[in-house]
């Protein structure tokens, strides 16, 4: 296939996403009483991230000459629906009270409002790429228990503020009048006047570091210090406790390796027992080994995605509002990656002494994709019900669609025909015997379930206190910058699911329990399911979030994700494993 040449190029790309996304902010430069690019971007309930709609689904001022934004890829993904605001905001001019519109709200659009209201609507634009949000109006609860007494108000003049460093804007904000609202409570029309108020202030604070402002003021700076502390005590005892079950581990092997070296010297014909009993079936092929490898092939095909996505946000590709580079670079390098997981597949699955490769090489490409595609189309129909942004444009399906047929299915094929074609051997230390041995009854807490909740325990619990940042983020309004923290979260992450499932498999083959394949995959993977557990609990004590949308939408995206994570910690647990089997059968003298 020329691999070197396939990664050379997706060099390249990368690089080029992240040429892209700095162009964004590269040069602002205005003069004065120069026009400044402002969009409106979207509407919706602050508790629910999903559930947004475009700023002029509800009946503000409209001038009838708007028009929308050209988007990339990843700010459709991400929901964006950018098109030009109804406020003309020149460079460095003062405005005091300019009104936009008058309007009459009929019954209809009073309802649509005070709805809106109710629900906690906020609305984000965006002013030569920063930012801006504001809700749309305020609920009176004061001294009233009944919430049929309760007053709804929209806001009508916003004043924005806007600092600037010589020739460039630096900052912005909007702030609601409290004192300028329009009575929504009864259902009526009502005459309504949108104003606004613009005010300049030049500061110092140079172009280059603007968006500091953003990543400071996310993921709770004033507990920085503690997040760092808890992050580093929940790695210490993983590392620990990682560590005592490595020591107790190498002790249990050393003492195993004398005593079968103590046995071969004294009496060859002395019965085997323990893991040294079963040299004959341990290297045994799994049962459905075409699934085996499709699960290797697309889990070692996410951990390369995970890690070069952690590569693009160390050097700073991800930085705060960086509209959809996260979402283009995943659509891009899973699209790219995708001939590792058919060259992986199909090799093991050669190694496998499997026949019909070109099946296998199917089930690899269906594995992961299949149940995202399915996933999406019912959510898509969902937000299409819903008249949401997230409902993807026909043209964008028709872009991901050529995206999978053009780069992803050729990719996943030349991967495939490599693999086959690589000739390599399953390196076995020891002979397989030609009928497979028994395996003992074993007690309760040594079957597949309980294994596997404890192999999952301990990874989680050293991602637990990451997560909720990462959730906060995703499934909330706070920014995630700190990934110098998250990607040393996922080396821990890595290195404890590794250990604790080669603790596991060494404990099934103590007890002349030979398959260990499927169980050491299943082990290494139950972490996603733990996670998934987590989002059980983040959305009932956690977060405010409701509704069938949002929900559809968080338990379905994250149990996509969670697959995710159990397809690529899978293949590292059974990866770990595997060098731990050769070792130790590769350490004795097997007859």
């Amino acid at each position: 296939m020329g691999t070197s040449s396939m990664l050379l190029f997706l060099a390249i790309l990368i690089f080029s996403i992240g040429i892209h996304v700095r162009s964004d902010s590269s040069d602002h430069r205005y003069e004065e009483g120069e026009a400044v690019p402002f969009y409106a971007n979207k509407v919706g309930p602050f508790h629910n991230p999903s559930e947004t709609y475009r700023y002029f689904d509800l009946p503000f001022c409209s001038t009838g000459k708007e028009r929308d934004k050209s988007e990339a890829l990843g700010e459709v993904l991400n929901g964006d629906r950018l098109v030009s605001a109804p406020y003309t905001l020149e460079f460095k001019k003062e405005k005091d009270t300019v009104v936009v519109c008058r309007k009459q709200l009929t019954k209809e659009e009073v309802v649509k409002f005070r709805d809106a209201v109710k629900k906690d609507y906020y609305f984000q634009m965006y002013y030569d790429d920063l930012p801006i949000w504001g809700f749309i109006g305020k609920v009176d609860k004061e001294g009233k228990t009944d919430p049929s007494e309760y007053k709804y108000f929209l806001y009508k003049h916003i004043q924005f503020d806007v600092s600037y460093n010589k020739d460039r804007v630096i900052e912005i904000s909007a702030r609601m009048d409290p004192h300028s609202v329009v009575d929504l409570t009864e259902d009526k029309e009502v005459d309504a006047e949108f104003m606004y108020t613009v005010k300049w202030k030049e500061i110092d604070t140079p172009f280059e570091k603007r968006m500091d402002k953003y990543s400071q003021s996310s993921s709770l700076p004033h507990h920085l210090e503690i997040h760092w502390f808890s992050i580093i005590n929940s790695c210490v005892t993983v590392l620990l406790l990682t560590g005592f079950l490595a020591t107790i581990l190498m002790r249990v092997l050393k003492n195993d390796f004398m005593k079968y070296a103590q046995d071969e010297e004294s009496a060859d014909d002395q019965e085997e027992t323990g893991w040294k009993y079963i040299h004959g079936d341990v290297f045994r092929f799994p049962k459905y080994k075409s699934l085996f490898a499709a699960a290797l092939g697309s889990g070692t095909q996410l951990f390369a995605l995970t890690i070069f996505i952690f590569m693009l946000s160390l050097v700073g590709v991800f930085y705060p509002y960086n509209r959809g580079a996260l979402f283009t670079a995943l659509v891009v390098i899973y699209a790219l990656t995708s001939g590792i997981a058919g060259y992986t597949a199909t090799s093991f699955y050669i190694q496998l002494e499997g026949k019909n490769w070109v099946r296998n090489l199917l089930l690899t490409g269906c594995l992961f994709c299949g149940p995202l595609f399915l996933m999406f189309c019912f959510l898509n129909t969902v937000a299409i019900a819903y008249s949401a942004t997230a409902a993807l444009p026909f043209g964008t399906i028709v872009v991901i669609v050529l995206i999978w047929t053009l780069v992803t299915s050729p990719l996943l094929v030349l991967g495939g025909i490599a693999g086959k074609n690589s000739k390599a051997e399953f390196q076995a230390p020891c002979r397989t015997t030609k009928y497979p041995r028994e395996v003992p009854p074993l007690p309760w807490y040594r079957s597949s379930l309980p294994q596997m909740a404890m192999a999952g325990f301990l990874p989680f619990s050293a991602i637990y206190i990451e997560l909720y940042y990462i959730f906060a983020s995703v499934w909330g309004h706070r920014i995630y910058t700190i990934y110098s923290i998250l990607f040393i979260v996922f080396i821990i992450l890595l290195i404890v699911t590794a250990f604790i499932t080669v603790a596991l498999t060494y404990f099934q083959l103590a007890a002349e329990d030979h398959e260990w394949w499927w169980r050491s995959f299943l082990c290494g993977g139950s972490t996603g399911l733990f996670i998934y557990g987590y989002c059980l609990y983040y959305y009932y004590a956690r977060s405010d979030m409701s509704g069938f949308m949002q929900t559809s939408f968080f338990f379905g995206y994250m149990l996509c994700i969670c697959y995710g994570f159990f397809l690529m910690l899978g293949t590292v647990g059974f990866r770990a494993s595997l060098l731990f089997v050769r070792h130790i059968y590769r350490s004795i003298k097997c007859e």
